[in-house]
């Protein structure tokens, strides 16, 4: 008989997530990486490993990583304090914030000339941009069309050389494109989110950070959370890398000191650029278990929770994500096999692996997982300093996430 943790983690479960963790570390595919499974009051780190690709410092619990897009479910939070406040409303056109996105014009096809349009059916509205369904967004299935051509050369994504330029002038060049769809049709990846941050620092008269940080951050007590890692801090960043897809050689994509993430953005934005750790992140995931309460205090109303984390899309909407994720080997465990979405987060409506049902949270590309599962009161999170470029970190997500539902043991 296994033996058991006073938590519903059995110590031999603990123990094959440290051998799976230790493995992937002592592979030399990835450098190092921070873990915490928590669960009834119960929490468990591991720390595994180097900093750096060539060793040196070692990992430790309080170590700053790059959250890439697992910014998008903490950043959303922003927006639904605002519904909870009734500063916004879910059905509410976004031209009086976002006069830029009024008007729209939508490409006639996906794949035609940006000057092919045929006029928007109905204004731009806020529930499209909480569920990535206003009408432009990264589409994986659509590169090499010249709206995908259009965003790239704009600057409107994160991860090219260039940063992205501020708000207003972000919006600007947004407002210059057509939309791929018509607004409500199609779930779309990214952009809508960075969208969204726009209109909280617009609606609040405060920059998106610091309206984060005055509701979420400070109420969770997540001190280490914010759009750039200040000088104080910065030993704590590791570089991040992107090994060759073919080689696997370890490029440096960002180093830490003098990096993108060293100095205040241009572009705070809500569909990736946080830093964080596995302690600020597990403080954010276990208030959306409790129902948006934290310590007593309330962060966010029970009904916001539920519209985050549960299923937003129609079958039709979701196409796009069950293409990404079918195209896209590597990934696919993450992002989109989940069969739903919701606000900022995917949801799982269908069960493909090891998490049941109702699993929320989502995948980033700097090699970060963070997920929160209501049915067995799990939070579980795993950062790398290795970039999806190379399947490598995704590889160690999956084993993580297989490993940790088997050390659930009640």
């Amino acid at each position: 008989m296994m033996e058991k943790g006073n938590s519903g983690f059995s110590e031999t479960g603990l123990r094959r997530l440290r051998e799976v963790l230790g493995r992937h570390v002592e592979s030399g595919k990835i450098p190092g990486l921070v873990a915490l499974v928590s669960r009834g009051g119960e929490t468990h780190v591991e720390a595994v490993g180097t900093m750096r690709h060539e060793g040196g410092a070692q990992m430790r619990r309080d170590t700053i990583f790059r959250m890439a897009s697992t910014t998008k479910p903490v950043a959303m939070a922003a927006a639904m304090v605002l519904l909870d406040e009734c500063r916004l409303r879910l059905d509410d056109p976004v031209d009086p914030w976002l006069p830029e996105l009024a008007d729209r014009r939508v490409l006639t096809r996906i794949d035609g000339p940006l000057d092919d349009t045929v006029p928007a059916r109905r204004p731009i509205i806020v529930r499209d941009l909480l569920t990535s369904t206003f009408g432009l967004g990264m589409d994986m299935t659509a590169l090499g069309a010249p709206i995908m051509g259009a965003i790239f050369e704009q600057g409107l994504t994160p991860d090219l050389p260039e940063p992205m330029p501020g708000p207003d002038e972000w919006m600007r060049r947004l407002g210059a494109l057509p939309l791929m769809y018509q607004p409500g049709e199609r779930w779309q990846y990214q952009i809508s989110h960075d969208v969204l941050s726009v209109l909280v620092a617009r609606v609040t008269g405060q920059s998106f950070e610091t309206f984060l940080r005055e509701r979420i951050f400070d109420p969770l007590g997540m001190k280490d959370t914010a759009f750039h890692v200040p000088a104080d801090k910065i030993d704590r960043l590791p570089p991040l890398y992107a090994p060759d897809a073919q080689s696997g050689e370890f490029h440096v994509w960002d180093e830490a000191a003098g990096g993108r993430w060293s100095k205040p953005p241009a572009f705070q934005g809500s569909g990736g650029g946080l830093v964080s750790t596995v302690d600020d992140y597990h403080a954010y995931f276990r208030m959306l278990l409790n129902g948006g309460m934290h310590e007593g205090e309330r962060i966010l109303s029970r009904p916001a929770v539920e519209l985050m984390t549960t299923n937003r899309l129609t079958p039709e909407q979701n196409a796009a994500r069950n293409a990404m994720a079918a195209d896209s080997v590597h990934l696919s465990f993450g992002q989109g096999q989940h069969g739903g979405w919701g606000m900022g987060m995917a949801v799982r409506t269908y069960r493909g692996d090891y998490a049941p049902i109702g699993q929320f949270g989502w995948d980033g590309g700097s090699g970060t997982s963070t997920y929160a599962d209501p049915d067995k009161q799990l939070t579980g999170i795993v950062l790398t300093q290795v970039g999806m470029s190379a399947p490598n970190s995704a590889r160690l997500i999956h084993d993580f996430w297989t490993t940790t539902y088997q050390a659930i043991d009640d």
